[in-house]
């Protein structure tokens, strides 16, 4: 008889806990036998434990036990014969030499360098956590790149205006001045205001104060000594000056017949001892200089002509885009242009070919940005078409370095005032990205998603921990980084310098690489003409007789065909003078015989 009784349940049921219950089913039935009671024998009462769960074996084993015990050893100048006087720079080495020309030190040294591996490879195991030098600071460890949006500072307007220039006041930053102008080329502007907004950065509900020009402003800047004055370039090529205790309208703004005859591009002030100069670029092509007390005419003017003459003429001028001023060099001065070159300009020369001393191309498009390194004034950022490019003015021929491709085109761009090695471009694509040259220069090490819209332009804080950002559709967005985005370690300087050293020198290899390679590629052509030259004077030699045989052959015989011809002529003028001989004698004797 088979007593057993097999379970079956589903694989997924398997580790759940059992659930009986009773049933009313007899499965076997033994009925007692009372001959087998006689055998049982009473015992006292045992306890006895059950273990329900599966037996698991158990097994030890006793290794061998290495017992190791700390110690150390210390090692001064010694083992030197008597006569040797260690101190002696000229015995010691006079000794070294004589004990290494020795054959057994050869040997000794050879058995002795194979145990010595092998403790040395013992001791590779390290505890990475300790910190075996007292006098070295820990590495920190490496934080996550982050940032927020703290405010949105939106066009109050019901049609939207994009926004082309940003400014921070320099009372500490606590309000942004934004400028709107549509710069659509023939676009509808039905419906569209003129105004331009100074907003405080901790109300984002209504502006600080409504600018309304005549004409909408592409570009608004503030006076880094004075936080309450202002110079605006219009649409209308005029510039205004700008006093926010004044109200709404401009304190003074220029002329047409005088200013500008394209939109103005850009505005900066210039470091003067009154404080009131400051020059303007147009897409006419045009820098002019201005006096905020006197608007009525410029200063002075320079057009970005390419060709290097003194003769400047406006119309082959090229439109400029963004212009660049730093403060510390206060003669000197970049104009980037719509047709990607960019002009080093000194306003102190005499000639406009003194004034005018860099010509390069940086970018197939327009140049939207031009920012020098606030700690390394000699390298600048240029931003334009899909790339962002770091320069030296030492290297003329090609930027230092540069970003990969972008898959949307770039706007702007700026370097971050406290960390050395950061700077932000904006995209397209309303992307916002941050790229650190010390950490890598593949990709950006933070990509932030600001809008759906294009971002057109950007500005950041002077503390650094703060980036506005305006878009296409008239709102300025100020976004936080985190602090290692901030502040910069103390090793980044030096740092810095040394890749920027490493580019140059580079790039100046590259340099007189090229030059030595169109130098030979011209000697070889001139080489090659002149050989060509010369054969085809052989060639011309035997030509050039046949030539002149031809010609002379030529000659005789139109001189022959002459000579014939005037002597045929001769001949008739004679035969007619004696005919008309004849007629008048006839005629005289016919008259006297009458």
């Amino acid at each position: 008889m088979d007593l057993q009784y097999v379970y079956q349940k589903e694989r997924k049921h398997f580790g759940r806990a059992y659930t009986f219950a009773d049933k009313n089913e007899l499965l076997f039935n033994e009925p007692s036998n009372r001959e087998l009671s006689k055998d049982y024998i009473c015992r006292n009462p045992v306890s006895q434990g059950t273990q329900c769960s599966h037996q698991m074996a158990l097994s030890e084993a006793n290794t061998e036990r290495a017992s190791f015990k700390p110690g150390g050893i210390t090692h001064t100048e010694g083992g030197w014969p008597k006569d040797i006087n260690m101190h002696d720079p000229e015995q010691t080495v006079r000794y070294r030499r004589k004990i290494e020309k020795d054959e057994s030190y050869i040997n000794q040294i050879m058995s002795l360098s194979k145990p010595m591996e092998h403790y040395i490879f013992q001791n590779n195991a390290v505890n990475i956590y300790e910190n075996y030098f007292e006098d070295l600071d820990p590495a920190p460890l490496l934080e996550q790149c982050k940032s927020r949006t703290l405010n949105v500072y939106r066009d109050p307007n019901p049609i939207k205006v994009p926004i082309t220039h940003l400014s921070w006041s320099p009372d500490g930053g606590v309000k942004l001045a934004v400028s709107h102008c549509d710069m659509t080329f023939q676009g509808s502007k039905r419906g569209q205001q003129t105004h331009s907004y100074i907003w405080e950065i901790e109300n984002p509900n209504q502006p600080y104060l409504t600018l309304e020009p005549k004409a909408p402003c592409v570009c608004l800047e503030y006076n880094q000594k004075d936080p309450n004055s202002l110079v605006s370039g219009m649409y209308s090529g005029q510039v205004a000056a700008w006093d926010t205790r004044h109200g709404k309208y401009p304190v003074m703004i220029s002329e047409r017949e005088v200013c500008h005859r394209d939109p103005v591009s850009s505005v900066l002030w210039i470091n003067s001892k009154s404080g009131t100069e400051f020059f303007s670029g147009g897409l006419d092509g045009q820098v002019l200089w201005w006096d905020t007390r006197k608007l009525n005419e410029p200063l002075d003017r320079l057009f970005m002509d390419p060709v290097r003459t003194d003769e400047q003429d406006l119309s082959r001028s090229y439109g400029i885009s963004v212009l660049e001023y730093e403060t510390t060099i206060p003669t000197r001065f970049m104009c980037g242009t719509e047709m990607g070159m960019l002009f080093s300009c000194n306003r102190k020369g005499k000639t406009p070919m003194e004034k005018i001393n860099i010509r390069m191309m940086c970018h197939l498009g327009p140049v939207y940005a031009i920012t020098r390194n606030p700690a390394f004034v000699k390298n600048f950022l240029t931003v334009g078409d899909w790339t962002a490019r770091i320069w030296s003015e030492d290297c003329r021929e090609s930027s230092i370095i540069w970003t990969k491709s972008q898959e949307a085109m770039l706007t702007d761009g700026a370097w971050s005032y406290t960390k050395v090695s950061l700077f932000f471009v904006t995209r397209m694509d309303g992307v916002l990205d941050c790229w650190d040259l010390l950490q890598q220069q593949n990709e950006p090490v933070l990509s932030i998603k600001v809008c759906d819209d294009p971002l057109l332009c950007l500005r950041t804080h002077e503390s650094g921990k703060y980036v506005s950002c305006g878009s296409n559709k008239g709102a300025t967005f100020l976004i936080e980084v985190s602090d290692n985005m901030v502040c910069s370690s103390k090793n980044d300087k030096p740092l810095l310098t040394a890749m920027f050293e490493r580019e140059n020198r580079r790039e100046k290899i590259l340099e007189a690489k090229s030059r030595e390679i169109k130098l030979k590629t011209k000697t070889a052509h001139a080489q090659e003409a002149a050989s060509m030259n010369g054969g085809s004077d052989k060639i011309s030699i035997a030509q050039y007789a046949s030539a002149i045989e031809q010609a002379e052959s030529e000659y005789f015989a139109a001189v022959e065909r002459e000579r014939l011809r005037r002597l045929a002529g001769d001949r008739k003028g004679e035969a007619g003078e004696d005919a008309e001989q004849g007629e008048n004698d006839a005629a005289s004797t016919k008259t006297s015989a009458t």
